[in-house]
């Protein structure tokens, strides 16, 4: 009788190596790490990153407040791919927030922000676009902070989103539609 030799990269024992994946990250990695199309990626934002994201989540606030929603950097599970992902900030319904130890879906959210940094700009740029508009995100905004610019992606689908506005220059406000009805500063971005 003999036994099968497993080696390096070979998953087939794994009932499923996407959950595998998914858990290891959460529960071994020892730090917030997030999977892009099969990458781990470690996530350490800058402060100037971070005071990006802090400038935004100040300026809706008081609005998230009235809509019952509740911001952070929650995961997002991206279902039957590789993608794992942790957004700069994502606003959620409150019921949704409160008491969930586990990952959130993109459709689940009402808004998705990425501040892009040197290391992910790319990333956030092409591929998390593409994967928040087919999991169903509805709003993506995307701050370019190496082209220094803020583009508002709106109405997903399966190939992509289908409205686009922008990119629109740091100091011009970006208008955030329903349910939000605010315009962002971007003059400190």
């Amino acid at each position: 009788m003999s036994t099968a030799h497993i080696g390096p990269g070979d998953y087939s024992h794994v009932p499923n190596p996407e959950q595998a994946l998914k858990y290891a990250i959460q529960h071994i990695a020892g730090e917030r790490v997030e999977i892009v199309e099969g990458v781990i990626t470690p996530v350490s934002p800058s402060w100037e990153h971070e005071n990006t994201v802090d400038l935004i989540r100040l300026q809706i606030g008081p609005r998230q407040r009235e809509l019952g929603l509740r911001s952070g950097s929650g995961n997002l599970d991206l279902p039957g791919t590789e993608n794992y992902y942790i957004p700069d900030l994502a606003l959620v319904p409150v019921k949704l927030a409160v008491n969930n130890p586990g990952a959130l879906l993109p459709d689940q959210t009402v808004l998705v922000v990425e501040v892009t940094s040197p290391s992910n700009a790319d990333t956030d740029r092409t591929v998390k676009r593409r994967r928040y508009a087919q999991f169903g995100a509805p709003l993506y905004l995307l701050v370019d902070r190496q082209e220094r610019a803020c583009t508002l992606f709106s109405q997903p689908g399966a190939l992509g989103y289908t409205r686009v506005e922008g990119p629109h220059p740091f100091g011009v406000p970006v208008r955030l539609p329903e349910p939000f009805e605010l315009d962002v500063d971007t003059s400190e971005f």
